[in-house]
């Protein structure tokens, strides 16, 4: 490293040194010795953690380039650091890909080459340029001509990353997980990716991308526990939003016909393979359609996502089974599949009968639970997660879904599908219910004994009139889980909740 090539700069020697020896005397043997390279880097009057470094391209666009004797500018972390006397080679990768680098004393000079072989480890972050080349054994590599150190690493990288078999540990340090692990890395940019074609999927259908409260006064939209919160000068409690549908339905009295938002939602519950307590929701609404108007817009924007990510629809599980996209999709109504996977007899028996039965398969209710709980927990533990291909299965009773327009035909069940894909749901819709009425009389039910608040600015809006709309909430954790083949919603989210450690 000249000083054409390396950051240097003045720190007062006391102060320096004042910082320094009793942190490094403290630390464990692996970590001591980057320490002291680090200061013996600033003796030199070079700054361990540089500055711009303007590359050429990414590591990627370098090997799908393999000219050789092209100039290229590269940065990224060293992986691996091979000493073969006057020269050595190394790893260096960025978010793209992994190229090797050649460093030879006698191209870069006594001084640069000194530096690299002593001071740069892996888990560095450094900047090179060079010309590319293929060695013998026919591997794409840079001969290195000048290298800037960019970011010095004081912890070193895992020696066996597969030996780091706790899970809550990868979780913790989801950094180290990225850097070394390419499965997790593409995971990610998939998840983007999704995200991506979503907007732009219904951007090209004439939907609106909006943007509403996180902190509401009043927690609705969902059936879910909140957080809760204080804002200290208007001296109010509000809550994290549980879901943002009652917002996006004042929209739609305000004459936005389709609108639509990908956000966060928090709800207070449980911690599981499926759930976390903030996790990322579309939601979509169209004034003048339905529940089936949302059945062919999911079906297609899973289909488009699927076919732009995946190149397929045929989708890889961990367990070498397929789920097949391939439209059209299933249809079948809640009691039908209900009656299809427990009994003909189900809807014929006495409450106490259906208890009964449920208690012997094993399903778990609360003992005070009315009857249709008792049906649904039988169809969420047992049927749902048999749904692996998607399903629209259609016409939930009432008392689930309080916002849903109500069966023409039969009142006891409303117009509203839940998608269930690879065992869970993905995309529960509806037909909106749109009179203030009826609205407040669900809502009001809904609210008995549980002490709940009613959203009044809400029914407000309604009673200024809502034209009939389809809405559509999707979960793209889930999505991507099914995209990728992940078990665990953990697997999908950068940073998930996780216990405090002890």
């Amino acid at each position: 490293m000249d000083s054409g090539s390396v950051r240097r700069f003045p720190l007062p020697m006391g102060r320096r040194k004042a910082i320094f020896p009793a942190a490094m005397e403290s630390q464990s043997d692996h970590i001591r010795p980057r320490l002291e390279k680090r200061e013996k880097l600033i003796d030199k009057g070079i700054d361990p953690y540089g500055g711009r470094f303007d590359v050429s391209e990414s590591i990627a666009t370098a090997r799908a380039n393999p000219t050789s004797d092209r100039e290229v500018r590269l940065a990224g972390r060293v992986l691996s650091h091979r000493d073969m006397g006057k020269s050595l080679f190394a790893d260096l990768k960025d978010s793209t890909a992994k190229i090797q680098i050649y460093v030879k004393k006698q191209d870069i000079g006594d001084e640069q080459f000194d530096l690299f072989k002593n001071f740069i480890d892996p888990g560095d972050i450094i900047g090179v340029t060079g010309k590319l080349f293929t060695t013998h054994a026919g591997e794409l590599t840079v001969k290195v001509e000048t290298v800037t150190l960019l970011s010095k690493s004081i912890q070193p990288l895992p020696k066996e990353w597969y030996g780091l078999k706790d899970v809550e540990t990868r979780l913790r340090q989801r950094y180290l997980d990225l850097i070394l692990n390419d499965n997790v890395r593409q995971t990610f940019v998939i998840r983007s990716r999704v995200v991506s074609e979503i907007r732009k999927f219904l951007d090209a259908r004439g939907f609106m991308e909006v943007e509403t409260p996180m902190m509401q006064p009043i927690a609705g939209g969902a059936a879910a526990k909140p957080f809760r919160t204080h804002h200290e000068a208007l001296n109010i409690n509000l809550f994290l939003r549980v879901a943002p549908e009652l917002y996006l339905k004042r929209l739609l009295v305000g004459g936005f016909e389709r609108v639509y938002e990908i956000n966060r939602n928090f709800r207070n519950e449980g911690i599981s393979r499926r759930h976390n307590p903030e996790f990322t929701m579309l939601e979509v609404y169209q004034a003048y359609g339905d529940y089936e108007t949302m059945m062919d817009l999911t079906q297609g924007l899973i289909v488009s996502v699927a076919e732009s990510i995946a190149d397929s629809l045929l989708i890889k599980r961990q367990d070498g089974h397929e789920i097949d996209l391939t439209p059209p999709w299933r249809r079948v109504t809640y009691n039908d599949l209900i009656e299809e996977r427990i009994g003909k007899d189900w809807f014929t028996l006495a409450p106490e009968e259906r208890r009964s039965r449920a208690a012997n398969m094993g399903v778990e209710f609360p003992p005070n639970a009315p009857d249709y709980e008792v049906t649904n927990a039988i169809f969420e533990k047992t049927i749902e997660p048999t749904l692996m291909n998607p399903t629209f299965v259609t016409h939930l009773p009432a008392e689930l879904v309080v916002l849903a327009k109500p069966n023409k035909l039969d009142p006891s069940v409303v117009d509203v599908f839940e998608l269930v894909i690879n065992g869970q749901e993905i995309a529960p819709a509806y037909s909106e219910l749109n009179d203030p009425v009826l609205q407040r009389v669900r809502l009001l039910m809904q609210a008995k004994g549980h002490d709940e608040k009613l959203d009044e600015d809400f029914l407000l809006a309604l009673e200024h009139g809502m034209p009939p709309a389809g809405g559509m909430g999707m979960g793209i954790d889930r999505l991507v889980m099914m995209l990728t083949g992940a078990e665990s919603i953990r697997d999908v989210i950068l940073f998930p909740l996780l216990r405090p450690n002890p």
